[in-house]
């Protein structure tokens, strides 16, 4: 018996991770509303919770070879290897296209758990704490079903991407709760929610499209709580203090915008890992699907009061400076999301 328990939790150590955290815990002894919004965004979250067990069609006929998404956005397509595929080969590379992204999700969805429940013990007001345990749940529901969608119909879930585990981690190990609201509330978030919505539009499998729709709905809500949140907190925060967001935001920009390049897809087909990159990274489809990731993120900074100088000619040499006036809220009307 004790030899199949240290079995066990050997196995539980390969599958583990342990970074050093160390943040505030506040408690908040005003119970009374004291952040204009958050209450309305609390009583919306609890109205619109969802049981993906009962709710989605977890028995629909998934093909992981079938195309999901239209063939015309491959970024690969006038790539001189992959021109050379068989119809086998094409088949997989669209199962390792589709996996791949949806396993970043999958971990950007975890981080974002371990973020909300970091929330919950650091913010200042007690609605945000409501809040922020309302985004828990949400968290570990969206890990619940993206998990369940990668194992039981595509079968192939891939590791974390590097720069999306940087990202992670600077943002979970910073002791600044106005940090956490920043990298994922804003920043990561911003990114998950265009990149949803992006696929949403795309996607051609009812499972997985219904399965976003449910996701977006929360996702446009916690955009809104960061956003709430962190109305006027730099309107008077020293240069020195400032210049600290300033830093994260050009550091999480960049890693963000290059994070999606091929590479793994290129290490999974035996390509040329450097010249895959290349060519996404120069493609109008890559090109375009990178800056769009941040039309939620640019105007959202410019609301706080980030989009400073600084920030500013960082997103003009990114050449996402553009977004600054994009009306999300619209977009989620649009869309039905609001």
């Amino acid at each position: 018996m004790a030899s199949a328990v240290i079995n066990t939790l050997e196995g539980l150590d390969t599958e583990l991770e342990t970074i050093l955290t160390s943040f505030d815990t506040n408690y908040a002894w005003n119970y009374a509303s004291v952040k204009e919004g958050l209450g309305d965004l609390y009583e919306k979250a609890k109205r619109e919770q969802w049981n993906s067990t009962t709710q989605l069609a977890w028995d629909t006929d998934v093909d992981p070879e079938s195309e999901i998404i239209p063939p015309a956005v491959n970024p690969l397509n006038d790539y001189g290897p992959f021109k050379k595929l068989n119809a086998k080969e094409h088949r997989r590379l669209r199962h390792a296209q589709m996996s791949l992204q949806l396993s970043q999700f999958l971990h950007g969805e975890q981080g974002a758990l371990i973020v909300a429940s970091q929330l919950v013990g650091g913010v200042p007001w007690i609605e945000a704490k409501y809040y922020a345990g309302s985004q828990t749940m949400d968290e570990a529901r969206h890990v619940e079903v993206f998990s369940r969608y990668l194992r039981s119909k595509l079968e192939w879930e891939w590791p974390i991407n590097e720069s999306l585990k940087e990202l992670l981690d600077a943002t979970i190990q910073d002791s600044r709760w106005d940090f956490k609201y920043l990298g994922m509330q804003v920043m990561i978030e911003g990114l998950a929610m265009a990149a949803f919505g992006n696929l949403f539009q795309l996607c051609q499998e009812p499972l997985l499209k219904e399965l976003l729709r449910y996701v977006m709905r929360d996702e446009s809500r916690h955009v809104a709580f960061g956003v709430l949140s962190l109305r006027n907190y730099y309107d008077d925060m020293p240069a020195n203090e400032l210049k600290d967001r300033e830093d994260f935001i050009i550091y999480a920009s960049e890693l963000m915008r290059d994070r999606l390049v091929g590479k793994e897809i290129a290490n999974a087909m035996g390509w040329n890992a450097d010249e895959v990159s290349e060519i996404v990274l120069n493609s109008p489809v890559g090109q375009l699907f990178r800056t769009m990731l941040f039309q939620r993120i640019v105007p959202n900074l410019k609301k706080l009061g980030l989009l400073t100088p600084r920030v500013r000619e960082a997103y003009t040499r990114m050449n996402l400076i553009q977004f600054e006036n994009f009306d999300a809220d619209q977009a989620d009307r649009d869309i039905g999301f609001q």
